[in-house]
């Protein structure tokens, strides 16, 4: 097959470029910026286009479909010269259940938890050296690409973005995946741009559930009240299973489960990642794991990347990256953090970079999401917030909305690294980096002396 990529730079177009590179097929792409690790990656496998930009002329009859990504525009000229063509234009996620219609389709979904959940459960079917294809949203340990697409395998795990499949088609990606088995962790508002209330939000969690295999099993958070509400209320005619909070200590900082098997050490720590890993359980069950099989390989999971990823590590000083942005996950991450380490100063800063979180619409769904760390420091870029044409944020307005009387929030980098450096200099602490971005080019390593 002879396939092209309509922006192909971007994180998961790139992985599924790559995949295809991979099975066989003949792959070229167009974007009018790619930036790295994406740009090293297409060209160590010659899909790096020549040039940035769109052409119009890279549409030819020759080609079996075009795939189009959600950072093109509706008038982008080769999608309009694609359209003139009548070549299948197919978004993202439409692509991949084209690949995976005869197989049994694992949908993991949720406002969070998305990527810690199917990360667990492709290191447990890795461990045990049992194939599946997939599709996931970080990179693992052990693993050259994010989607893996096979003629042989049975399973394909999907992480299921409720995010919206392309410029031109509007509905959420998971809502193409029709699972045979679907995990829902849970439903916390995202994307205001997309979704301007919760409402809206919270009904495309209904389409998920309408739209799974008849006979079909759902895994759910049973801890999450709007998850039970929307599986309750669901008409589907599916199997249900709820899981919630293993049993599990605390020593020194190290986490244990306690099971029909023994203590089991982890790696992991937080009630989110202890309740994420029992659905993980619960999925590896459906697909044919043990309970002893899991147990045996969850001990060396270190975690996705840039969920509560481990950067630095000294007695003085931890330092964790995350790429929370939303209110639940900040919550879930801040609390995590202060719950494993509750004898350190806990310094947590968050970057507001996202549409919603610049909204002052949205904000006050972070009110109390940073309490329980000792410092709170809230940035954002006024500069951002211009480009978004969002309208302009007052600091005093900002902290009020996350409330609390430990938030401090900057607008300027500077400041905000030399408040950090000012509160972990004399006593041991934890500092918890959170971001979608990178803090204006904020290198921790480098001004933290961490190297």
């Amino acid at each position: 097959m002879k396939i092209h990529f309509i922006a192909i730079g971007g994180s998961a177009m790139h992985n599924l470029a790559l995949a295809l590179h991979h099975k066989g097929y003949e792959v070229s792409g167009s974007d009018d910026e790619i930036f790295e690790p994406s740009k090293s990656r297409l060209r160590s496998h010659g899909l790096l286009p020549k040039q940035e930009g769109w052409n119009a002329e890279n549409i030819k009859t020759s080609l079996d479909c075009v795939i189009l990504g959600m950072h093109a525009r509706q008038d982008n000229p080769e999608l309009i010269r694609a359209q003139e063509l009548g070549i299948k234009v197919y978004s993202y996620p439409e692509f991949i259940y084209h690949q995976s219609e005869d197989k049994t389709r694992v949908v993991i979904a949720g406002s969070h938890g998305k990527t810690s959940i199917s990360a667990m459960i492709l290191h447990v079917l890795h461990f045990h050296n049992r194939d599946c294809d997939f599709m996931i949203g970080a990179q693992l340990e052990g693993f050259d690409t994010m989607v893996k697409l096979t003629t042989k395998n049975e399973f394909i795990l999907l992480e299921g973005d409720e995010y919206l499949s392309s410029p031109i088609d509007l509905r959420p990606k998971f809502l193409h995946y029709k699972p045979n088995i679907a995990l829902l962790s849970g439903i916390a508002w995202d994307h205001v741009n997309v979704f301007p209330t919760y409402e809206d939000y919270r009904k495309q969690f209904d389409l998920l559930i309408e739209c799974m295999e008849p006979g079909g099993a759902l895994v759910y958070n049973e801890l999450d009240e709007e998850v039970v509400s929307v599986v309750n209320n669901a008409s589907n005619q599916i199997k249900k299973f709820s899981y919630g909070l293993p049993d599990y200590h605390i020593t020194d900082g190290e986490v244990q489960l306690e099971t029909d098997e023994g203590l089991v050490p982890l790696m992991i720590f937080g009630k989110h990642n202890m309740n994420n890993l029992e659905g993980a359980r619960w999925i590896c069950n459906q697909m044919g794991v043990t309970d002893e099989e899991f147990y045996q390989a969850i001990p060396t999971f270190k975690g996705a990347a840039r969920r509560l990823e481990i950067q630095y590590k000294s007695p003085q000083l931890n330092v964790y990256r995350d790429f929370a942005h939303a209110p639940s996950k900040v919550l879930a991450t801040v609390n995590a953090v202060k719950e494993n380490f509750d004898k350190r100063k806990v310094v947590a800063c968050l970057e507001l970079h996202t549409f919603s979180s610049l909204n002052i619409k949205f904000m006050n769904q972070y009110a109390q999401s940073m309490d329980k760390a000792d410092v709170a420091l809230v940035y954002y870029n006024p500069k951002v917030v211009a480009h978004k044409k969002l309208p302009e944020l007052d600091p005093t307005t900002v902290q009020k909305q996350f409330g609390g009387k430990n938030v401090m929030v900057f607008t300027s980098n500077e400041l905000l690294l030399n408040k950090v450096q000012q509160e972990i200099k004399d006593t041991a602490s934890v500092l918890l980096v959170m971001s979608s971005g990178s803090f204006d080019g904020i290198d921790w390593n480098k001004e933290l002396n961490l190297d």
